[in-house]
């Protein structure tokens, strides 16, 4: 039966391959509405996401790959002391693997789309030293095999089970199964099939102990994706089980979601991060067994996130340190101390903002599996709301500096320094998990812009991009999309090449549009046009057919609710997807951004703006400054009622912030 079960995987995985060479392979995933479409199908050709793939491609990957093989990271060093290629001691934060594997990831993706020969060989070179790594049982994680090699490893098991152990890999399964559709190689995916049956096996024989869930469950995601690659029913058990084990032990916490069994839980609680990485798991173990319970505890997490918890800029996690959510006594089986966490519900503080790059990538990672198995266009929303917001904020304009945090409001006069810094680095020594995750994120992002349907072809993200790729009957389609999105809201759709019965066109309506109109050959459609849903055209499409939509961007003045205190009386100004700021560059000497008042009657004119060789649309507004500025021992004072000082200012992408040197940001503005 086992032999069976094997040759079946071995047969299978050729089909899925022909199939499946996207992000997540969900072609068979019986639960899930939409399909990816290939990794190498969408090539962007000009525009915002193009001279974003340059970055990646020229300085961003290129620089992290250096990186991470120097002394100054350690990390390709690490697995050459654990291969026994050369002596010394493991350096750096226990999740250096795991960081190394989302490079690579970045770098198979890059692949994908360049199919730049260097980049295979760079790959394979990393592959040959993973596999010399990897223990006979299917076990790498270079802290503990560096002790093991070397005799210095203690008997302290469960301390290895809380060294983001699980989440290396996770990382490197994820990573293996994109090389794999990248390439067509299988070295890479036969050690991360090394790594499933390892851990397959640790958690049949675990104790509650040690099978208690592991720090940051990548592993959730990975394992799915394992399943989804070759086939292996017992990955797909082993996935179950985890979800099954989780909260079942007495002394899980909140901080970990593991204080109550996931089936119990229907709010956001504790680390931002492990938070996100879990729901994007369950959300992939629901597209594979349809368990109800799964997708209404995700979509009962969505809404508390979305509706209660979540930063205008889609980042997540507004705690640096804080108490569990579910504190209501002295009980200290209750009461516990959380870090880099949601909080409680409309607990949104901006200058202490922790919201983490990677909890705001794992809130794009979770949302984009909720896209797949429902359709529901509110989740696409929130993939691109993150993504241009508080995902590309956490590195620099030219991508070689990156930030932990991003907050919605940096103030020299806080009295205090917080543990990571409000500027970015080119390496954020022991925190630096975000870099590589946002390196591997902008390599993806085409893979986000469109799926396949057994209706049709849905249109997730505008940008100009090439998409050719085949239906699921396997026909050829090919789409030539050009747009000078977000800065313009004109999208032009030509059907290069088409099946000669083309199923539906769904287009999405983002959920921060009005009065979107829609043509088809210059006639305009006369369906009624929703906001936040996709638009189904129904009209028979051919080749050499052109779809038009155009999206108006004015400028919108938002504000928070109520139970917002932070915020309570501000206001935030958004264009289309993005989110605006103010930056102290556009302020006199020894003025504060938060002494600015903005002026709502302003006529908000947009312009482009060049900065560090690329076109930003800013706003420009009219705004005063108090005229009794000083809070100089000064806790509080009457309001003044002499007139301000007017000033126009220009506000810039939230995205593009700190780029013009170390200085003050808000988000939020006094009116």
């Amino acid at each position: 039966m086992k032999k069976n079960i094997i040759i079946s995987s071995l047969f299978l995985s050729t089909i899925i391959f022909a199939q499946n060479k996207g992000l997540v392979a969900n072609s068979q995933s019986p639960y899930s509405k939409l399909q990816s479409v290939g990794l190498q199908d969408v090539k962007w050709t000009n525009g915002f996401w193009k001279e974003q793939f340059d970055v990646e491609t020229k300085n961003t990957l290129p620089y992290m790959w250096d990186l991470y093989h120097s002394e100054t990271s350690h990390a390709y060093k690490n697995f050459e002391i654990a291969a026994g290629l050369s002596k010394g001691t493991f350096k750096g934060p226990s999740f250096h693997d795991g960081d190394f594997y989302k490079i690579f990831e970045g770098m198979a993706a890059t692949y994908a789309v360049t199919k730049d020969k260097k980049l295979d060989a760079e790959m394979d070179k990393a592959i040959t030293l993973f596999a010399k790594v990897q223990r006979k049982d299917g076990y790498i994680h270079t802290p503990v095999l560096i002790d093991e090699r070397w005799g210095t490893l203690g008997p302290e098991e469960v301390k290895k089970q809380l060294g983001f152990e699980k989440y290396n890999m996770g990382h490197l399964m994820t990573a293996a199964c994109i090389h794999y559709r990248a390439t067509g190689k299988t070295n890479f995916l036969n050690i991360a099939k090394g790594v499933a049956d390892f851990l397959y096996d640790f958690y049949k024989k675990a104790s509650p102990e040690l099978a208690r869930n592991a720090i940051c469950p990548s592993h959730y995601m990975g394992i799915v994706e394992m399943y989804r690659t070759v086939k292996d029913p017992k990955y797909l058990e082993l996935a179950n089980n985890l979800i099954d084990i989780k909260g079942t032990t007495s002394d899980g916490t909140d901080d970990n979601q593991d204080r109550v069994p996931f089936r119990q839980q229907t709010s956001a609680m504790g680390h931002a991060v492990r938070a996100n990485y879990l729901y994007a798991g369950v959300a992939d173990l629901y597209a594979e067994t349809g368990e109800k319970k799964l997708l209404d505890n995700l979509e009962s997490i969505w809404d508390d996130v979305t509706y209660r918890k979540m930063y205008i800029t889609g980042g997540c996690g507004s705690l640096y340190d804080g108490v569990s959510p579910d504190g209501t006594s002295y009980d200290p089986t209750v009461v516990q101390k959380i870090h880099q966490a949601y909080g409680r519900p409309f607990q949104l503080p901006n200058a202490t903002a922790h919201t983490e790059t990677c909890a705001n990538i794992g809130n794009v990672l979770w949302n984009w599996r909720m896209l797949q198995i429902t359709g529901d266009a509110k989740y696409a929303d929130i993939v691109e709301l993150a993504l241009y917001n508080s995902v590309l904020s956490g590195m620099n304009l030219e991508g070689d500096k990156f930030l932990y945090n991003n907050p919605l409001n940096v103030s020299n006069d806080l009295p205090f320094h917080q543990r990571w810094g409000n500027v970015r680095e080119g390496y954020i020594a022991l925190s630096n998990c975000c870099a590589p995750n946002v390196t591997r994120t902008v390599a993806e992002v085409g893979n986000y812009a469109y799926n396949l349907s057994k209706e049709g072809l849905y249109v997730n993200l505008y940008g100009s991009n090439n998409l050719n790729t085949k239906t699921l009957s396997g026909e050829a389609l090919e789409i030539e999309q050009q747009t000078n999105y977000p800065w313009d809201g004109k999208i032009t759709l030509k059907i290069i090449k088409a099946p000669k019965d083309l199923q539906a066109f769904f287009l999405r309506i983002p959920g921060w549009s009005q009065n979107a109109e829609v043509s088809v050959n210059n006639s305009k459609v006369s369906d009624q046009i929703v906001s936040g849903t996709y638009l189904k055209l129904n009209q028979k499409l051919k080749k050499g057919d052109v779809i038009e939509l155009n999206l108006p961007m004015p400028v919108e003045l938002m504000e928070a609710n109520p139970l917002v205190e932070e915020v309570k009386n501000q206001v935030a100004v958004k264009r289309g997807p993005l989110v605006y700021c103010l930056e102290s560059d556009q302020l006199p000497a020894n003025t504060s951004v938060n002494d600015v008042i903005l002026n709502l009657n302003s006529d908000f004119k947009t312009d482009f703006t060049e900065l560090k060789n690329r076109k930003i649309v800013t706003i420009e507004a009219a705004s005063k400054i108090a005229a009794d500025n000083s809070w100089n021992k000064t806790l509080y004072k009457p309001i003044s009622t002499k007139d301000g000082k007017s000033l126009t200012v220009k506000l810039v992408p939230y995205f593009a912030w700190g780029n013009k040197g170390v200085g003050e940001m808000t988000v939020w503005m006094s009116h």
